[in-house]
């Protein structure tokens, strides 16, 4: 019966609003259904997990809002960058160093804006409680990325092209490290995304566009060639490309995909594409180890 937990803080101004909203989002949570009223918005962000613990004994010196995070000194980095853009010296001085806990873990806390604490916290065991594995962080900070995207049915690819640069600024991304490569269809991806490959300047490389079979009728021909050509392009040169390509029957059915009723898959494709490059990241330098 129960289905989720929630904790409303209010921000009291627009400014701390916009700027915690801005906080959370560089920090990589993902962004949740928020809302827009006469009277109010809310900004939302989803955890994996939630929980509402009682404690019967030392409560840990902390905020009342903790966070478990996989990657905790990146975190902390992520944070210390944020804060010294915000407000220089006097902003950073409201994070403090990670410290190791009696509960077998390393925590931080940070005060986004005064008055507002989070905690954020690692096991000092990185295995436990999660399966042995290397995974990628959702924080595009410091990444750049390229975003080819076809022209045609533009009514659906620049729904897509607005998903993706939402996800990866929400993500901490700037602007200025985002090149959009436009191209007249999907069949000019695949060469348009290796070219972009081969200059080496992109940590990652999303491709858009969308198939109707309606209107093409060589559609499944088009189709295996794009997604070969895709493939063999992140195969060959190492580079993350995130597959954004829209096959559907229908005009509706793509509608609903680019953000109507099915989420916005070119959200989803620039949230893959800034996971597979942490993930190499960390494979490269040895973050499998």
């Amino acid at each position: 019966m129960i289905k989720g937990i929630s904790f409303l803080r209010p921000a009291g101004r627009a400014e701390v609003y916009d700027r915690l909203s801005s906080f959370f989002s560089a920090l990589g949570f993902t962004s949740g259904k928020g809302w827009k009223e006469e009277s109010s918005r809310g900004a939302a962000f989803l955890a994996p997990l939630g929980n509402l613990e009682f404690v019967d004994g030392q409560f840990p010196s902390t905020a009342d809002v903790l966070v478990e995070v996989t990657a905790l000194d990146a975190v902390h980095q992520a944070a210390e960058t944020w804060l010294r853009a915000a407000g220089g010296n006097e902003a950073v001085a409201r994070l403090s160093p990670v410290t190791e806990t009696h509960w077998k873990s390393r925590i931080f806390t940070v005060e986004p804006e005064p008055g507002f604490a989070f905690s954020f916290w690692a096991w000092t065991d990185p295995l436990k409680g999660r399966p042995v594995a290397v995974e990628g962080d959702l924080s595009a900070e410091g990444m750049k990325f390229a975003i080819v995207v076809a022209r045609w049915n533009a009514v659906i690819t620049e729904r897509l092209l607005e998903g993706a640069l939402d996800a990866l600024l929400r993500s901490g991304a700037r602007r200025a490290e985002i090149q959009v490569v436009r191209v007249p269809g999907a069949w000019e991806i695949p060469a348009a995304a290796r070219t972009v490959a081969n200059l080496g300047k992109v940590d990652a490389i999303i491709t858009l566009g969308c198939l109707l079979r309606g209107e093409t009728a060589h559609y499944e021909a088009i189709y295996n060639e794009v997604s070969r050509g895709i493939g063999q392009s992140q195969q060959e040169t190492g580079i993350p490309h995130s597959f954004g390509v829209l096959t559907c029957e229908t005009l509706e059915q793509a509608l609903n995909r680019a953000g109507i009723k099915a989420g916005n898959k070119g959200f989803e494709a620039a949230v893959a594409a800034i996971e597979m490059v942490s993930l190499r990241r960390k494979l490269v330098e040895g973050g499998a180890a």
